[in-house]
């Protein structure tokens, strides 16, 4: 056999080589992708064509974005959902037809019977789930095996790190971050330091007195600093005893049950909790979350890897608001701030805490999708504008004499950062329950426009209501 010619060493000839070699393999692939059937990749494993596009929701700002309904609109036509990061301090509020669901743990695709899974990103609080369950099922929602599971890897919320978090923010003052209170934090800082409980470690209680050393010798040092006394052990177990059969009955590698659902060809949404704006490295730190909350937390908080994340839906109010202490370059302490809250029913989920309010941040937004790898925004509550005569829009800030087009990192520097504001004439006319562009007042298209110039991402869809059909369609996520 003749030996193959050697490409060119020089390097206009090595140039030549390898555009020929580029056209070449980029034929073969359009040629490969028209094929019918499964496809063989250059080194001989199979590509399955049965796989169909995933979608990932996150909140783009600093949560309570509306991605309740806009998860719950989405997973009608998923096959499975799963929760992959975040605890019971997210709260959605579901409205189908006549009934309100509030869920603060369990996956939105429960409420329709969608297969719904929680992965081991989260950090699990057995009695909240017990309780929520409980009273879905009271709401007549079917909660079962075979369309509910949590990952056995998952670490649990256990009452000392309720404790713990309630203790600090008593003792922080001035410095407290506005947390739920709920463990989420102590309960993350656990599993990073490798003394956390998890659900797999329900069903061998008996031998669980080496993770409780590391456990207790860390936390009894920090309850003694706020003057309580140790943990409990033998009441722990006891607890734990008590609720181990109710969470075992769901628990499963569920990396592995998705797996299958993948290479079934079926559909997965993924939904995150809180907003990036949250997340512990991307956020307004320290007045953040304990988890990340970016899209990539998708592969490592389900087991599922990287390229299960699909596309990426990010959450956006038609204008700002935030629970909690941190900075807000475009609050609104007036009246057009209170007209907002109240037009928008901005109460928290899960705390009942009043949120605060302002217009739309262009560059927190932007930066979001940025940090994120948004392929497309769900504009949420563009009904709460109706009426107004003038509407502002963040296109940047100033601090201290510079103009900046991004926020920055230090907490000083966020605090102090003065917006920069471009105003629209606002529309008169109702957006509420509209299912169409045809259905909105031309001015309030001119806005959903602009915001889409600025936050330099499309907007795939525009929800004009809490009800399910009131939405918009741009871009399907599913069909990409």
């Amino acid at each position: 056999m003749a030996d193959a010619p050697h490409p060119n060493p020089s390097p206009e000839g090595e140039g030549l080589y390898l555009r020929n070699l580029a056209a070449a393999l980029a034929s073969a692939a359009k040629s490969a992708k028209a094929a019918p059937g499964p496809r063989w990749s250059f080194w001989g494993s199979v590509q399955q064509d049965s796989i169909m596009a995933n979608v990932t929701v996150i909140g783009s700002q600093w949560g309570d974005e509306g991605k309740g309904k806009i998860v719950d609109w989405l997973a009608s036509r998923a096959d499975a959902v799963v929760r992959f990061q975040g605890g019971h301090n997210a709260g959605h509020t579901l409205v189908v037809g006549e009934q309100v669901y509030k869920l603060s743990l369990l996956p939105s695709g429960i409420v329709t019977g969608t297969l719904s899974i929680i992965g081991n990103g989260v950090v699990l609080d057995p009695w909240a789930l017990r309780d929520e369950i409980t009273k879905l099922r009271g709401q007549g929602v079917a909660i079962n095996p075979e369309n509910f599971a949590i990952a056995d890897n998952c670490a649990l919320i256990l009452p000392f790190h309720r404790d713990l978090d309630a203790l600090r923010e008593t003792a922080a003052g001035a410095g407290k971050i506005g947390t739920t209170g709920r463990g989420i934090g102590p309960a993350y800082e656990d599993k990073v330091g490798r003394r956390a409980i998890r659900v797999c470690d329900l069903a061998h209680l008996d031998k669980l007195e080496p993770q409780l050393d590391r456990l207790t010798a860390h936390h009894d040092a920090l309850r003694a600093g706020f003057g309580e006394p140790p943990i409990d052990r033998e009441r722990l177990i006891a607890d734990l005893t008590e609720i181990a059969d109710y969470v075992l009955e769901y628990a499963q590698p569920v990396w592995k049950r998705l797996k299958k659902v993948r290479k079934a060809g079926a559909r997965i949404l993924f939904e995150g909790a809180q907003g990036v704006l949250l997340d512990v490295d991307h956020g307004t730190y320290p007045f953040v979350t304990s988890s990340n909350t970016v899209s990539g937390t998708a592969a490592a908080g389900s087991g599922l890897g990287p390229s299960a994340v699909g596309f990426v839906l990010g959450i956006a109010k038609a204008y700002t608001t935030r629970v909690g202490s941190g900075p807000f370059p475009t609050e609104l302490e007036d009246e057009i701030g209170q007209r907002l809250g109240e037009r928008g029913h901005e109460f928290g989920t899960v705390t009942g805490r009043k949120r605060r309010c302002g217009w739309f941040d262009a560059v927190l937004v932007r930066q979001s999708c940025a940090v994120s790898g948004v392929t497309g925004i769900a504009l949420t509550k563009l009904d709460v504008l109706d009426g107004f005569d003038t509407i502002r829009i963040c296109t940047g800030y100033r601090l201290r004499g510079k103009i900046l087009d991004y926020f920055p990192a230090h907490s000083a520097d966020q605090a102090e950062v003065e917006p920069i504001y471009e105003e629209m004439d606002g529309w008169q006319e109702t957006t509420a329950g509209a299912r169409s562009y045809a259905d909105l007042p031309a001015q309030a298209i001119k806005y959903i426009q602009r915001v889409q110039e600025l936050i330099e991402t499309p907007i795939a869809l525009v929800s004009t209501s809490p009800e399910r059909e009131d939405t918009i369609l741009i871009r399907d996520p599913f069909s990409d």
